[in-house]
């Protein structure tokens, strides 16, 4: 992968990195990293440490994902209510038991083959294979895992 350029930049690519991860680790805002950087001589204006967050905020998080561990093999299923547009939506999401979300689907109806979308996306783009899949008691979780064949997993919540 390539290094990220901090070319045409008037600080040093260690300043830019260190705004950017001051920002999006600890959830301060433009001022408050500004405010931080002052306070160790380093003059920027909190326009700057905006445009450097559009900018390499979404690099510095592509290259992080490749240093992240695999999600867990246990797995939890599950739909709520939302409101989009006036309209009433259900989102599915699927969650490792350490709380990373591994995928999720809108949808308009809740039902088998919103539930089988979900799965099917699910187990195609993870690395790891389920041992368990925890749902609550939407009987449309049996049918989507029954189609799949992987009714084995399944463990109701």
């Amino acid at each position: 992968m390539k290094s990220i350029l901090f070319k045409r930049h008037r600080f040093p690519a260690d300043v830019v990195g260190h705004a950017v991860w001051l920002y999006f680790r600890f959830g301060l805002s433009f001022r408050d990293v500004e405010e931080l950087l002052a306070q160790r001589g380093i003059e920027v204006s909190y326009e700057t440490i905006r445009c450097w967050t559009i900018k390499f905020g979404p690099l510095i998080a592509k290259r992080l994902r490749r240093y992240r561990t695999g999600p867990s093999p246990r797995w939890h299923l599950a739909e709520m209510v939302c409101w989009i547009g006036g309209r009433r939506m259900y989102l599915w999401r699927a969650v490792d038991d350490e709380g990373e979300v591994l995928d999720f689907v809108v949808q308009r109806r809740r039902d088998t083959e919103a539930a089988l979308k979900l799965l099917e996306r699910l187990l195609h783009n993870q690395p790891v294979e389920p041992q368990t899949i925890t749902t609550d008691g939407l009987a449309s979780y049996g049918a989507a895992l029954d189609r799949l064949d992987i009714r084995r997993l399944h463990r109701p919540g």
